[in-house]
This record gives C-alpha cells, sequence and structure tokens, in this order.
C-alpha cells in the first residue's frame, strides 16, 4: 500500500486554505471549524456502542477485525526473536482453524523492521492482497521529542528498511501552542521521507495523541492539520498516554474523514489505538466506522486497530462460534 505524493497532498492543501499554510492562515481556518458539541458527540457514540448485530454476523464481523489488526509489539525490551514470534502469530493466527484470516499488519519499531520483514517473506505486501504489511513507528515515538533531522532520519531508515507504513507521532506541543505551521511542515517532511527511490511512497500514519490533546475541539483541528499535511491516516493514539482510543474520539475523526471525502473527493483512513482488547468493544467500532463512513471504509488501507491483546479475545470468541465453549486463554498465545 502506498500513500499519496507529497506534490499531490500540497497542492490540495493550498486549494482548500485558499493560502500557504503557516501559523495566520492555518490558524484562522482550523478556528473556523465549528465547534464540538461533546454532549451530543458522546450520545452518538454510546447510541452507535449499543448497537446489536445477529449472530449470523458475529463470525463475519470477527474475521473483520482480525483482518484489520496491526498486531504490535512496542516494548523497549522487543528483540528479533520475539518478533519473530509476533509475525509468526500474525501469519496464522489460529493454527488448530487455518480458515482464520491474516492480520492486516505488524507494527514495530524501525531497528525491528528487518526481522519483520526476513520472517514475513512472501506474505509480506498489501493487506489488501491478503498479504502482511510492515508499519514502523518512527519520528521519536512516543513523546516525539527531538529535532526535525533526527525524525527524517527515522523515517527514512525505515523505509529503506522495507517498511510499508509509518506511524509518526505529532508535536502536541507545538500543536497546543499554535504553532499550526510547524506541524503541518513537519507531517509534509515525513511524508516526503516516506518516498522510496523507486518513486513509490510508504503509507503516513499520523498519531494525534488524543489524550493530550485534552479537548474535542483540539482532535478535531489536529485531524483536519493531518489530513490536510498529507496524512494516509489519522490515528488516535501511541498506547503509551491514557486515555487512548475512545469510541467518541474515534467516531469524531471518523466524521473529519467523511467531511474531508465530501469536500475533496479524497479517502483517508482511521486508526483507533490502545485500549481495545475486547471483541465486544471492537465490534462497536466497526459498527461505528460503518454508520458514519460508510461500510467502503472497513478495509484495510482505511481501517485499522492498533492492538496487541485484542487479538486473543476475538480468537477465544471465535473459537466460541466454532465449538460450542471457551477454550480458555491457554489455547491462544500469549502476546
Amino acid at each position: 500500500m502506498s500513500g499519496t505524493s507529497l506534490v499531490t497532498a500540497r497542492e490540495r492543501a493550498l486549494a482548500v486554505l485558499g493560502g500557504e499554510p503557516d501559523d495566520q492562515t492555518l490558524g484562522r481556518y482550523l478556528h473556523g471549524i465549528p465547534g464540538v458539541d461533546a454532549v451530543g458527540l458522546e450520545q452518538r457514540a454510546a447510541g452507535l456502542g449499543t448497537r446489536s448485530i445477529k449472530t449470523s454476523s458475529k463470525k463475519w464481523a470477527l474475521d473483520k477485525i482480525i483482518s484489520l489488526v496491526d498486531l504490535t509489539t512496542l516494548e523497549g525490551a522487543d528483540t528479533p526473536g520475539k518478533v519473530r514470534s509476533l509475525v509468526a502469530k500474525a501469519m496464522n493466527p489460529d493454527p488448530a482453524d487455518p480458515s482464520t484470516p491474516r492480520v492486516a499488519a505488524v507494527c514495530v519499531y524501525g531497528d525491528m523492521v528487518p526481522f519483520a520483514v526476513d520472517a514475513l517473506g512472501g506474505a509480506h505486501g498489501d493487506p489488501d492482497d491478503g498479504l502482511i504489511s510492515v508499519a514502523a513507528v518512527a519520528t521519536a515515538f512516543p513523546s516525539g521529542r527531538s529535532s526535525l533531522e533526527i525524525k527524517l532520519a527515522d523515517t527514512a531508515e525505515a523505509v529503506a528498511a522495507g517498511a510499508d507504513e509509518i506511524d509518526m507521532v505529532i508535536d502536541r506541543g507545538a500543536f497546543l501552542a499554535g504553532r499550526y505551521g510547524q506541524v503541518f511542515d513537519q507531517i509534509s517532511a515525513v511524508k516526503d521521507a516516506c518516498r522510496r527511490a523507486d518513486g513509490t511512497s510508504a503509507s503516513l500514519k499520523v498519531i494525534l495523541e488524543t489524550g493530550e490533546l485534552v479537548t474535542y475541539d483540539n482532535v478535531r483541528r489536529a485531524s483536519w492539520l493531518s489530513i490536510l499535511a498529507g496524512g494516509d491516516f489519522i490515528k488516535t493514539s501511541t498506547g503509551k498516554v491514557s486515555p487512548a482510543a475512545t469510541l467518541p474520539v474515534t467516531l469524531l475523526m471518523l466524521e473529519v474523514v467523511r467531511d474531508w471525502h465530501l469536500a475533496t473527493g479524497h479517502k483517508v483512513g482511521v486508526k483507533p489505538a490502545g485500549g481495545i482488547r475486547a471483541s465486544k468493544d471492537a465490534i462497536k467500532y466497526l459498527v461505528t466506522v460503518a454508520e458514519t463512513v460508510g461500510e467502503d471504509w472497513l478495509v484495510p488501507h482505511l481501517f485499522r486497530f492498533g492492538a496487541s491483546s485484542l487479538l486473543n479475545d476475538v480468537l477465544l470468541q471465535r473459537q466460541k462460534m466454532t465449538t460450542g465453549h471457551y477454550s480458555g486463554p491457554d489455547y491462544v498465545t500469549i502476546d
């Protein structure tokens, strides 16, 4: 999966903004966006969260969740062996049931990318084709506190090692201080660093770290800013800050993606990450996507779950539907 080109993204932004993406122009545009009705947003999210699905649809939903998971390990103690084990699970989530779909991607630190690529072998590729992508976190993840030079080198190294997707973090301090032009320029520069020598580009997921943005209005503005700067996905969280993904925040980001698509015809993905551990919760997200942007978004290049423990619960629920009883956690591998 390759993302939109930087030139196209910048031209689109200029057309929408009506001027250069500096602090003044971006500030005027972002603060001209209507404020979020917090009560209304949370009520909509709560209503969507109560929707039930038929038992006949649950198997489809569980398989869909698996196919949209970015199976993740982002620990300081990660080793090549742990990454190889993660890849083995990504390729064959339930060894007892070969009909179990593969996950969309494995997500690792940049220095672990070569080991993930090697372990995937012929299974490495576009998840829309049934293969598995390698996503790498970059840009001084999770804090984002480094120079732009280091952020770009971090990104370029991961892409050169074979990463198909880059998950970058925005400078939340700059955003909260109103330095929107700086945030725009950094996202655009990282997008440029996603380019490969052959002219293709790794897909760019822009992490907002919504738990640090405090207000829904900030989440909405950061979402618009990230899309304007060329992000192929907007992502809620690093998983290192609480709160991480929530249904109201994800609904809000989906509404931004919907409005952007209506305005420009361009589709952007959404990735809730962190804190989604149960199948029943993940199903609420599927319903929210379908009701907000449509079922067309329920494909790997437009929606992902950033998760590590979620997959185990989905596999247990899936086994229950097949056998009529829960196998218990000992029957799935420990992440």
